[in-house]
């Protein structure tokens, strides 16, 4: 069998998340990947970012870098508002790309870039990092056997704090450029980890509000949720929550099942426990045996080898496009205080377009 080539990734964005999680990542996959080119609209930062990182070629233009490095994925860790325009012109070149959540600013973004994927690639995935891990993985095994139990009650917390210094960055805590607060940045990853597991919701009431932080979204929102599979969902997202957890919550007729967490998981961070009526013996196999760590890593090799196989990678696509709709969902249950049903969110509804719905509503005005 002739060896894999590495997969030759290029890096649009320059910042924290690249410099934190990206490259190290890459680097730590060593033959499987490498990274042959950064852009980035400030030069100097994609200078430093080469530097520290032995990237052979950076760019100030993402065309000229597609052109130039010609890169098999394309990594964008831009702020949300340049997510559209970039993994667009990623997919014109021929390039995969992994790009950072959120995936857009609406249903519309999410469904334009759709139409530029090809069948066998290029696709586009979205960074939804928490689904990769073992916990999860076997969680939702069983719940796919039925191991369980019939899924009745979930809940997805994402309490995290982030002071009034983190919103001077001229894009966060605004509807056209980061497309919302916690719930949108923050708690879509708990969000999407949810239904991954437990598959399409059908209705949802929501509310929020602009509680501390000087910000034109919400810092602040809950909301219930329908599923499709009859269960039921408690959903809360904060930045400002001094003690930070993310916990997540499934109660099944024979299980509760716990993740308790902040930015990761392993093994540890799980529980199952058992109905008081079961036999311990029974729940014994219930826990995975393989340890593998949430995080970039486990998903970026899994986009790997659906690279080299040609295939959709998980995350992207209608399954990457869930987490989006059902945000989309309780922000207009939020905006306009009634429940909004999942088959309502079409291209006919303002809030298609825009999480705010267009209309220019704060989360402040809608307290």
């Amino acid at each position: 069998m002739t060896p894999r080539q590495p997969v030759r990734i290029g890096i649009v964005g320059s910042g924290n998340i690249a410099h934190g999680q990206h490259l190290p990542v890459i680097r730590s996959l060593r033959d499987r990947a490498r990274v042959v080119a950064a852009m980035d609209v400030d030069i100097e930062r994609a200078r430093k970012l080469a530097e520290e990182w032995d990237i052979p070629a950076v760019y100030a233009e993402l065309d000229a870098m597609l052109s130039a490095a010609s890169p098999d994925l394309v990594i964008v860790c831009t702020p949300p508002v340049a997510h559209h325009d970039a993994v667009i012109e990623c997919l014109a070149a021929g390039s995969w790309v992994w790009c950072e959540k959120p995936p857009t600013l609406s249903l519309a973004e999410y469904d334009d870039i759709a139409r530029h994927e090809q069948p066998g690639g290029p696709y586009v995935s979205y960074v939804f990092q928490h689904r990769f891990g073992s916990g999860a993985q076997r969680l939702r095994q069983q719940i796919a056997a039925g191991t369980l139990g019939r899924p009745l009650v979930a809940v997805c917390n994402t309490l995290w704090y982030r002071p009034h210094a983190y919103f001077d960055a001229p894009w966060r805590g605004r509807w056209a450029t980061e497309g919302g607060g916690p719930t949108m940045g923050h708690g879509i990853h708990q969000i999407d980890l949810a239904l991954y597991l437990l598959g399409d919701w059908t209705e949802v009431v929501a509310a929020m509000g602009t509680l501390d932080r000087e910000v034109e979204t919400e810092d602040v929102s809950m909301a219930a949720a329908l599923l499709h599979n009859g269960a039921m969902m408690s959903v809360v997202n904060s930045l400002l929550s001094p003690r930070e957890t993310s916990y997540l919550r499934f109660d099944f007729t024979s299980a509760t099942v716990e993740l308790t967490h902040t930015y990761g998981y392993d093994n540890s961070n799980w529980s199952w426990t058992p109905v008081a009526n079961l036999d311990p013996a029974v729940a014994e196999g219930w826990p995975p045996t393989q340890n593998v760590r949430s995080g970039h890593a486990a998903q970026l090799s899994a986009l790997i080898e659906a690279f080299h196989a040609g295939d959709r990678p998980p995350a992207s696509g209608a399954d990457g496009r869930r987490s989006l709709e059902f945000i989309s969902g309780l922000y207009k249950s939020a905006i306009t205080r009634q429940p909004v049903r999942r088959d309502s969110l079409i291209p006919d509804d303002p809030f298609y377009h825009a999480l705010n719905g267009e209309t220019g509503t704060t989360a402040a005005e809608g307290r």
